[in-house]
């Protein structure tokens, strides 16, 4: 566990990796519950992309890097090996994942048979040759990181850096990301950074609003969460260049999943690359293009993330009852928060034509102190 106070020390040579292996790294970033793994192996087939990998160490640089407890240098060094050698390891076949079920998994990817051939064809030195020749684009599927580590992501990778921004409604991500808050720290699962605070360990997303995040219930941590992500979103693309903006595709679930091309044009031109034959292949098996936001496909691992079939007639009817959950679970602030929340989405998003990456501010009502599990009628839950 980290304290808060507790600063790293600087000294010795600052860190440098200057050769690099990754010509162009795409990240699928956004929320738990936007829908990564729906976009994630859609892109990985377009023509050079490889097979959608998770990036935890990235992640990991980040939140601490969040933390204060990285410094800049580091920071750097670290995310640009890393990237490096994931592409390495992948194009080597040397970290395939051979699981049947995981949706980042061989069996689950488009062009099994060229991620199977890699097993037996020459590593090490050859693995260059190929990758000088093919000029793969790694394709990692990220949580957060434009709003936990955008800048730092973004020096370090400068123009081979790729941000394809998943958004989505606020009421469509809640229920997930509520079944998911008490494992925040206390799950043996759970591998993300926490830090001591307010004499409580607490994710790393906390730092800086530890009474709020105390003080409040399981959804209106959800909706403070959530909150946290947009504004740390709008704080790091402030600080990064003008041009770094074409660096990033922001993709609205609701629209994706109703007119994919568009969008898919859009990481077209983003990636230097192509949509080939297996990208429509994929689409159908998303069930893309859709008729309802929700009518997405029964996988196991969505149902016990908290997927439900359309149960309404309309999209009106799906968000009524997506906010009804959030009411019987949150606090009268929180809702307010949230109704704030899924306004700003709905004028950014589904009810006009604007192409910034976010809104340029975020503001919505605080969760004022006071607010506690208590004045709800809810036992305070234990983090």
């Amino acid at each position: 566990m980290l304290g808060r106070n507790d600063s790293f020390q600087a000294g010795g040579p600052p860190g440098v990796r200057k050769p690099h292996i990754a010509e162009t790294i795409a990240f699928v970033d956004g929320l738990p519950g936007c829908g990564k793994t729906l976009f994630s192996p859609i892109v990985g087939t377009f023509d050079r992309l490889e097979l959608m990998q998770p990036s935890y160490i990235v992640e990991f640089v980040c939140e601490l890097h969040t933390l204060d407890r990285i410094p800049d240098d580091a920071a750097h060094v670290l995310i640009r090996m890393v990237t490096d050698l994931q592409l390495y390891n992948g194009v080597m076949g040397r970290e395939a994942n051979l699981r049947f079920d995981d949706l980042s998994g061989v069996w689950s990817n488009a062009n099994v048979l060229e991620h199977l051939s890699r097993l037996v064809r020459g590593g090490d030195a050859r693995v260059m040759d190929r990758i000088d020749r093919d000029r793969p684009i790694l394709n990692l599927f990220t949580h957060f990181l434009l709003g936990k580590g955008g800048r730092v992501v973004f020096e370090a990778l400068g123009p081979r850096a790729r941000f394809i921004e998943i958004v989505r409604h606020p009421l469509y991500m809640i229920k997930q990301q509520f079944m998911y808050m008490p494992r925040w720290g206390a799950d043996r699962r759970d591998f993300a950074v926490c830090f001591q605070g307010d004499g409580q360990m607490l994710p790393w997303w906390a730092y800086g609003m530890e009474e709020e995040y105390v003080r409040a219930g399981l959804m209106d941590r959800v909706i403070l969460m959530i909150r946290k992500h947009h504004r740390r979103v709008v704080e790091n693309l402030n600080a990064l260049p003008e041009s770094c903006r074409s660096q990033i595709v922001t993709i609205p679930f609701e629209r994706f999943v109703l007119d994919p091309w568009p969008y898919l044009h859009q990481v077209e031109t983003l990636l230097g690359t192509t949509v080939t034959k297996r990208t429509s292949r994929e689409l159908r098996k998303q069930n893309v293009p859709r008729k309802m936001y929700a009518e997405g496909i029964g996988l196991k691992i969505y149902r016990e993330s908290g997927w439900q079939p359309p149960k309404g007639k309309t999209e009106a009817d799906e968000f009524a009852i997506r906010r009804e959950f959030a009411a019987q679970h949150a606090s009268d602030a929180g809702m307010a928060m949230l109704d704030a929340l899924s306004a700003e989405y709905e004028a950014q998003y589904l009810n006009g034509d604007s192409t910034d990456p976010y809104p340029r501010s975020f503001e919505s009502p605080a969760l004022g102190p006071g607010v506690s599990s208590a004045q709800t009628g809810r036992p305070a839950p234990t983090p």
